[in-house]
């Protein structure tokens, strides 16, 4: 198998999915942030559907801070793990407002040490709400980012690390065609193998080939 060229995994990208953003739906920094913890084992289909309703009665900080766990967790059910969702949430907001002014905090050191944040919800709204050069590794780009050789490693850190030194810049846009691209393309179950230009390039394809 040939080592599959940058330039060709970017453009072969950017064809497929040219207007690439986060499908979650928000409408301030903040808003981003939760529905990004939201997110965590949970689909962004479901996370817009959620959070359609909740922002209608609680947008901030000081809204959700002022929240009973018990009332947020009946709101976020659908999502899965809402306990800890909440409480994360409820958390975070008063860090936000005791802490950085009630503004969600552009230093990513300082977004990390929101609860209910790691690297990869840190990456994601250091992104999209403060346009920094970072890429987070959810389930798809993990993925993508094994079958395709890009890392070897099922830690997103790891992987993280590993596409940063390969690709080095426009990491935010990159970030949401991989997840396109594994989410509707290169499937966990019954990838589109056949259609896809980056077989020849790819170690699940070469397996599927082997087993026949």
């Amino acid at each position: 198998m040939n080592m599959l060229q940058n330039d060709k995994f970017v453009k072969y990208l950017q064809n497929l999915f040219p207007n690439a953003v986060c499908e979650l739906n928000f409408n301030s920094t903040f808003e981003l942030l939760v529905a990004v913890i939201l997110s965590a084992q949970c689909t962004d289909k479901r996370v817009n559907i959620v959070t359609n309703e909740l922002f209608k009665k609680y947008n901030t900080p000081n809204a959700f801070a002022n929240l009973k766990q018990e009332e947020l967790e009946q709101m976020i059910h659908s999502c899965g793990f809402y306990r800890n969702k909440a409480k994360n949430i409820i958390s975070a907001s008063k860090d936000i407002i005791e802490k950085h002014n009630g503004e969600v905090p552009s230093d990513y050191e300082k977004l990390l040490s929101l609860a209910g944040v790691g690297r990869k919800t840190a990456n994601v709204v250091s992104s999209n709400a403060f346009g920094a050069n970072c890429i987070a590794v959810d389930t798809h780009v993990l993925r993508v980012s094994n079958r395709l050789g890009f890392t070897k490693s099922q830690n997103p850190n790891i992987c993280e690390r590993d596409l940063v030194l390969r690709f080095k810049s426009d990491l935010g846009v990159l970030h949401h065609r991989m997840v396109l691209f594994g989410r509707y393309y290169c499937k966990a179950q019954k990838p589109e193998c056949e259609t896809c230009k980056l077989k020849d390039n790819c170690l699940h394809y070469k397996k599927i080939l082997k087993g026949k």
